[in-house]
């Protein structure tokens, strides 16, 4: 599959709120979605992306670095993905990123990922569940200038300059080569991710951003301070790094609202309400009833 030197990858993450979960009263006045009012979780295909790299890097060895834009506590699966065997992560919050579209959000990616330096590979799910645009990656990719590789499936081939990948498609599949560097956006059906390491999380369980220093010391009282808890994070590799607009260079009238020319004005909930029912007997004879009765309706063809 690889004959390669090794090679450095960047996975784009988000922590989305479980959409099955979702009511008039999450929506804001404003078009936006408190995503506070909702349970969070890793959105479903980035942890497909996630392993997608960390596969790369068992073969090839280099790096994964982890990365996502969103509230303190996306913190949260920035864990995960260390405890999943990331090498180093990344949260970008401030809030001036607050109610961005894809636009503004693929802005302050570009921006993160330009600031990381040098990649090889950069992953990302084909599409979140909480917008289900599957814009995001594409639009990093073209405004950091490289090639994309969409509804990725499976690496078959990596060498110094190129990868080669199979895309799932409606209609059966395709086989593309690339050079590198490239963004690939991956499908849920290209792996099964894997768990967290029980090592990984007794070495890495203290990893945290500042905000969360006060939360540590309350359960190991051993750190007076937050500066000598911020000492021994530091030392030892576990204080997850937090970039602000300004820490990577974004322009403001490209971020956040401002920058965002895509807002929601009206969401509409889709209630389904029988005003009659029917009980069918558990029989062939039933059973072929009611597909008769059904095709008659012009219901089913």
């Amino acid at each position: 599959m690889t004959d390669s030197r090794p090679i450095h990858s960047v996975v784009l993450v988000k922590q989305v709120p479980d959409t099955h979960n979702v009511t008039g009263e999450v929506m804001t006045k404003d078009g936006t979605m408190n995503r506070g009012a909702l349970p969070a979780i890793f959105n479903p295909e980035d942890l497909n992306a996630l392993e997608m790299a960390l596969q790369v890097k068992e073969l090839t060895g280099g790096t994964v670095t982890v990365v996502t834009m969103g509230p303190p506590k996306a913190a949260n699966i920035l864990r995960d993905s260390l405890f999943r065997g990331a090498d180093k992560v990344v949260l970008l919050t401030d809030r001036k990123f607050a109610g961005a579209d894809t636009l503004a959000t693929s802005y302050v990616l570009k921006c993160a990922v330009e600031k990381l330096g040098a990649f090889d590979l950069l992953f990302a799910g084909r599409q979140a569940i909480d917008g289900d645009t599957a814009q995001v990656g594409p639009q990093t990719a073209e405004k950091l200038g490289i090639p994309q590789i969409t509804y990725a499936e499976s690496i078959i081939e990596i060498n110094d300059t190129h990868v080669t990948a199979q895309r799932a498609l409606d209609s059966g599949s395709e086989i593309v080569r690339c050079k590198m560097p490239v963004l690939l956006t991956v499908v849920g059906s290209a792996n099964t991710p894997r768990s967290a390491s029980v090592r990984k999380q007794m070495e890495r369980k203290l990893a945290a951003i500042p905000t969360e220093y006060a939360a540590i010391r309350a359960k190991y009282p051993e750190f007076e301070t937050d500066e000598q808890l911020d000492a021994y994070l530091e030392k030892r590799g576990l204080k997850i790094p937090v970039w602000s607009a300004e820490d990577i260079g974004a322009a403001e009238g490209s971020i956040g609202l401002a920058g965002s020319p895509t807002q929601v004005h009206k969401v509409n909930f889709v209630v389904l309400e029988s005003t009659e029912s029917k009980s069918i007997a558990p029989t062939p004879e039933g059973i072929a009833a009611m597909i008769a009765e059904l095709v008659h309706e012009y219901i089913v063809g």
